[in-house]
């Protein structure tokens, strides 16, 4: 039996265990680890594909460092899970890509240093402990291709980047799970019980278990219910530039901290990426619009600490550049949703991110642990309640983008 697929009136599956909303890399690694845990589980995607909307519109990449303890608890275990791959999901020939080329953020801005210095030590104390911090010298002498107005960077060699698209579908073939392409939740139906069915374009499939994990659309999947999920989707855009010769092959994901732009190697060209302070909230769509000065704005904005970028820009010609959007998704602090909301017994959210590729298999792991009792709500920091239980969980970490 196939494992994904569109279902026909013959193949469409009336009943499971669990059932999934949404086919990105988080929703998939949820059904993949629901699966594991013994539930006969179904993931349902409204568009054609998996991982085809907010996943690979990401800069693809994984970092472990965070300065929050919650983020910290997700990323180590999840790049482990990533750096075992194959035997993870128990396929061996899997290759997902995965290139631990690193981390680098970095600043030309003096009133800066305390704040790195501070992360780094956070860092050490969530235990990772090979976060590294640079002077400006120690940055000019490993990284010659940067300004030598940097003053101090964080650096962790084993961050890096992998394929979404190979991890995502890697999920899927590794669990036990059945992924119903081109079928879209448009209700959740309740008795006295909780939860007990979700209803599709294409039928109702009865279950006790039903995780929101539609990235940009959990808002929606949660008005189903009734209820107000605090997500708010804001577009993030990229870059595609492509092969330079000027463009350093083994650099690291290296960020301006006082600009909020990115880039790193890809392809022989590069990704760029960058924060802007301005965007704001949006609908959640399929067709995100990209801007088309967006990738102009980015240049510059990474030309003050990686200057060899002025000479790419001068040859560059639109044939050159391929923007594309997303949408990342914010909560009041900043952090997922992840865990039952008890005024719907059954009902579960594994969403709210701003980092969700990275995130995504230990947060799919934790969803498994709570549905099956072995994790207790209270023992989860990123419950959905927390907020009336009053607990605002804070956030510095860098390149976090922002919420409004």
């Amino acid at each position: 039996m196939k494992q994904i697929f569109v279902p026909t009136a013959e193949s469409f599956i009336h009943e499971a265990d669990a059932v999934v909303i949404g086919g990105g890399i988080v929703g998939v690694a949820t059904a993949f680890w629901l699966s594991r845990a013994g539930l006969e589980t179904v993931l349902v995607e409204m568009r054609q594909g998996l991982s085809t909307l907010t996943t690979p519109n990401s800069i693809e990449s994984f970092r472990a460092q965070f300065t929050e303890p919650a983020m910290a608890e997700l990323a180590l275990p999840s790049i482990e899970i990533f750096e075992n791959f194959a035997e993870v999901v128990e396929i061996p020939d899997i290759d997902i890509s995965i290139r631990h080329k690193g981390y680098l953020f970095v600043t030309d801005d003096p009133a800066m240093i305390p704040d790195v210095e501070a992360a780094v030590k956070t860092h050490h104390r969530l235990g990772i402990t090979d976060s590294e911090y640079l002077t400006g010298d120690e940055v000019s002498l490993r990284f010659p291709y940067i300004s030598k107005n940097a003053v101090a960077a964080t650096f962790r060699q084993k961050d890096g980047w992998l394929s979404t698209h190979e991890a995502t579908q890697g999920f899927a073939r590794g669990s036990r799970a059945r992924f119903l392409v081109s079928t879209k939740a448009l209700g959740i139906t309740r008795d006295s019980q909780g939860v007990s069915g979700v209803e599709t374009n294409r039928g109702t499939i009865a279950t006790r278990v039903v995780v929101n994990a539609a990235g940009p659309f959990a808002g929606q999947v949660g008005n189903l219910l009734g209820l107000e999920i605090p997500v708010r989707p804001v577009r993030r855009q990229k870059a595609y530039i492509t092969p330079r010769a000027e463009i350093p092959p083994n650099a690291p994901l290296s960020i301006d901290l006082a600009r909020d732009s990115y880039w790193r190697p890809e392809t022989g060209g590069a990704l760029i990426g960058w924060v802007d302070p301005d965007e704001p909230v949006s609908a959640p769509s399929e067709n995100i619009p990209t801007d088309r000065y967006f990738a102009a704005q980015n240049i510059e904005n990474l030309l003050p600490l990686f200057p060899f970028w002025e000479g790419i820009a001068e040859t560059l010609k639109a044939s050159d550049v391929i923007v594309s959007a997303g949408q990342y998704v914010y909560t009041p602090d900043d952090h997922p949703l992840i865990g039952p909301v008890p005024e719907v017994p059954g009902f579960y959210l594994n969403c709210g991110y701003w980092a969700g590729v990275m995130l995504a298999p230990e947060a799919g792991k934790r969803i498994a642990d709570l549905v099956t009792g072995k994790m207790q709500p209270t023992e989860n920091s990123l419950r959905p309640t927390r907020f009336s239980e009053g607990i605002h969980l804070e956030g510095s970490s860098f390149l976090r983008g922002h919420s409004q």
